[in-house]
Parts: structure tokens; C-alpha cells; sequence
């Protein structure tokens, strides 16, 4: 598993498109402090941590999809990829740091999760499972005598299934007698 440590990060941004709503969210459902921007071309808001990080909203349009649109379309599945650099974030000891902004990443971890599974996409639940060649990429054998031959012991990637059809396969690691 991948662990990441920041030492350190002053700020950090993130695009929306409806900027009051996300005001709502972050000041009065996060807790955290508007604090005065300088005036851009584009609409935004900033806010200061508790311990003087800065955390900048960005107003952007709605991008367009690959199919161009601005709805999201169930066969426009590398949306689920996104997730991996949540379940990452979230394996981050954050020590002493804002508890506000780990409970921000979760919630946005969450409704990636939501919006997932509201156009059919779900993870391909691997570990504990016999290797499948249809689902798996085995990409370490281990001898383990604790586990049966086969069996998949270790989840490097996570995969996904968009209905029933295959979107990434899961990488894993599969014991051998």
C-alpha cells in the first residue's frame, strides 16, 4: 500500500460550479473561516484553516464529458479512478491537523462513492476471493500456507465492474501452496 507524507502544504484548491452551495458546505457545515481573496477574473472563495493552511474555492463552468456533454454518462467509467487518490488521502495519518478539512476529504469521498454506484459502478470486492482472471491481474504469487492456493491475499489496485461489464480489473497478490 502506498503512504504518503506531506510535510508540508500551504494551500490547496478545488473547482466548483455552484459557489454558494459550496460556501454553505465548507463554512457552515465545515466550521472553516472565509477569509478575504484578492479580486480575480472568476468567482472563488478562501478559507484558513485552524492551523493557518489556506483552502481556495474555484468557480469553474461545468466541463464538458468526452461524449460532450455536461451530464455524466455511465460509459464514461475512468470517473471511478478518481477514487484510488481518495482511498490513498484517506490512509494519510494527519497527525495534528485540522480534523475539518480530513472530515471534508471523507465527505467528498463519500458522495464520489454515491454517485458511482447511482450509474452502476462498484468495486470489485477481491480479497478473500479465488483468483478470477476475468475480474484479477495477478501481479505478485506468495507462498502463504495460512491461506488456500489461489485465493487472493493482497489488493494493490482496486477494480471495478460498471453493470456487468469489466472496467479495470482488480490488481492483486494471490497465494500459492
Amino acid at each position: 500500500m502506498l503512504h504518503l507524507h506531506i510535510t508540508s502544504l500551504n494551500h490547496s484548491a478545488v473547482c466548483v460550479t455552484d459557489i454558494a452551495r459550496s460556501k454553505r458546505f465548507y463554512g457552515g457545515v465545515l466550521g472553516l473561516r472565509e477569509i478575504p481573496r484578492p479580486a480575480f477574473p472568476f468567482d472563488g472563495a478562501w478559507y484558513e484553516l485552524a492551523d493557518g493552511r489556506q483552502f481556495h474555492l474555484i468557480v469553474h463552468d461545468r466541463p464538458l464529458t468526452l461524449r460532450g456533454t455536461t451530464e455524466v454518462d455511465p460509459r464514461d467509467g475512468h470517473l471511478a479512478f478518481g477514487v484510488d487518490d481518495f482511498d490513498r488521502a484517506l490512509t494519510v495519518d494527519s497527525g495534528d491537523g485540522d480534523p475539518a478539512y480530513r472530515k471534508g476529504v471523507e465527505l467528498i469521498h463519500g458522495k464520489l462513492h454515491d454517485l458511482l454506484a447511482k450509474y452502476g459502478v462498484r468495486p470489485i470486492e477481491a480479497l478473500g476471493a479465488d483468483f478470477d482472471p476475468n475480474v484479477h491481474q495477478a501481479v505478485v504469487h506468495e507462498a502463504s500456507p495460512e491461506h488456500r492456493e489461489g485465493e487472493v491475499i493482497g489488493e494493490l489496485r482496486k477494480g471495478y465492474m460498471i453493470n456487468d461489464r469489466l472496467l479495470r480489473p482488480a490488481m492483486v497478490k494471490v497465494a500459492k501452496a
